[in-house]
């Protein structure tokens, strides 16, 4: 044989490699795994997608940002979901069977026993347009620009935990919400996202969502809810027990409670709820 041909054939057999790599490459299908997320996790949760992807290659994270409402909503109805993150305990707890029955009032089954985790804490933040026109300082405050007709507020349907949050605030301070809403005071959002953009868009004075919304929309916080106005503000996680990928939602549930994850999570507020 001589060197021309041997030239040859090693060249198309470099090629065929390049090839046979290639097909195989295209060929390989990634797994999916499916995340029902509160509205407002989604700057963080997108990061994280990227490294979680980066360091598993045969994965593809899908997300479905939505109120925790909405979301519980859609899980019951026979939507696919591996893992369910919610921005309140109550929408965790319907669709847990060990929750209270008097919370799971429909006994619904759906969370993998055993991998429910309270993952992060939020603050339920007052934030203003910029330039604060109407100058609203506090919640205190609020409340008497509320009474007196003098500002009008956004703030989450019922239906949603942000909403849920601020109707514990008006029962703190003793508002009637039918009747600021008859006033004519209140405007509403879905979701927390929709309540941000009003407030970021300045078609509201104000707004009631999470800090970390705030943060990510870089919109002023005039003042934070304690505890006592509203209670813990806790985003709780599971594992369902619909998945079809049980080992690979464990392994993302478990990097969502690494100090990379933590990172991510306090740059914008959340504080780390796990062990």
């Amino acid at each position: 044989m001589n060197r021309m041909v041997k030239r040859v054939l090693a060249v198309l057999l470099a090629l065929m490699l390049c090839l046979g790599g290639a097909l195989a490459e295209a060929g390989e299908e990634k797994t999916e795994l499916i995340v029902f997320a509160a509205a407002s996790m989604t700057e963080t949760l997108t990061e994280l997608k990227a490294v979680y992807e980066d360091k598993h290659p045969g994965v593809t994270i899908v997300y479905n940002f939505d109120s925790s409402g909405t979301l519980k909503t859609q899980i019951e109805s026979g939507a696919e979901c591996d893992v369910f993150i919610s921005a309140s305990p109550k929408q965790m707890n319907q669709l847990d069977i060990a929750a209270d029955p008097s919370v799971n009032t429909a006994g619904l089954d759906f969370v993998l026993q055993g991998t429910r985790i309270d993952l992060l804490e939020n603050k339920v933040a007052l934030a203003v347009p910029e330039g604060n026109p109407k100058g609203v300082e506090s919640y205190d405050a609020l409340v008497e620009m509320l009474q007196s007709d003098g500002i009008l507020l956004a703030m989450g349907n019922s239906d949603v935990p942000v909403g849920q949050y601020t109707q514990k605030i008006f029962a703190f301070y003793g508002l009637d919400e039918e009747k600021l809403a008859q006033s004519g005071v209140l405007t509403y959002g879905s979701n927390v996202k929709e309540v941000t953009t009003q407030v970021s868009e300045a078609v509201v004075d104000c707004g009631i969502i999470y800090a970390t919304d705030a943060f990510s929309a870089k919109l002023t916080v005039v003042d934070t809810a304690t505890p006592e106005m509203c209670g813990q503000v806790i985003y709780p996680a599971a594992v369902l027990n619909i998945t079809k990928n049980e080992e690979l939602a464990r392994d993302f549930l478990a990097f969502l409670t690494s100090p990379e994850a933590d990172a991510v999570f306090e740059a914008v507020g959340f504080s780390p709820m796990h062990d």
